[in-house]
């Protein structure tokens, strides 16, 4: 092909490498059961008056599979992270000893489990539509390039190979944390 179409699939590769890595992140967050440090990930402490995430001000860990463990590099900041999780509302009943904070992970009802895979495929949706976007983006792009009917089809036709894979990744994503999620 030329420069100019290799550079728009390049971008439209680029911006669905984002909504995949979005995703993945996002997925991350929703709780499948046992403990994980990445349940913690979107709370933000007030750290001498700027939001600050965790994971900065402390060291999370999980012991066994339905405890997290916060131990704060501060001591003084306990207070602000047992906060900063009720906050968070994440269901989550932190437990101050003085020392670090401990959650114990409740086990999923089975409504919860059937909310939490809702919204890992709302959250998947949300990345099929970026992937679209970006596709829609390229095609654009392409229409407007200076070349042969036939050189944009071919390019047109590569955009689509690209969104079907891409598409197929985040069925794939979603369907293994689906899994993980249901799974008692």
């Amino acid at each position: 092909m030329n420069e100019e179409i290799d550079f728009i699939i390049d971008s439209a590769r680029e911006g669905m490498n984002k909504a995949i890595d979005h995703l993945v992140k996002e997925l991350r967050t929703i709780r499948a059961g046992k403990a994980s440090p990445a349940m913690l990930a979107n709370v933000q402490v007030d750290y001498y008056g700027s939001a600050t995430p965790l994971g900065q001000v402390a060291n999370v860990n999980t012991p066994d599979a339905r405890t997290i463990s916060i131990q704060p590099w501060e001591k003084n900041m306990l207070q602000e992270i047992e906060k900063a999780i009720m906050n968070a509302n994440l269901g989550f009943n932190p437990m101050n000893n003085g020392e670090n904070i401990i959650i114990n992970v409740p086990a999923l009802t089975e409504e919860r489990r059937k909310d939490l895979a809702k919204q890992a495929k709302a959250e998947a949706e949300h990345a099929k539509v970026g992937i679209r976007n970006a596709r829609k983006e390229a095609n654009n792009d392409i229409k407007k390039t200076d070349i042969s009917d036939d050189m944009k089809k071919i390019a047109e036709g590569n955009i689509q190979d690209l969104t079907d894979q891409f598409t197929k990744e985040i069925d794939d994503k979603f369907t293994v944390k689906e899994k993980e999620i249901m799974t008692v």
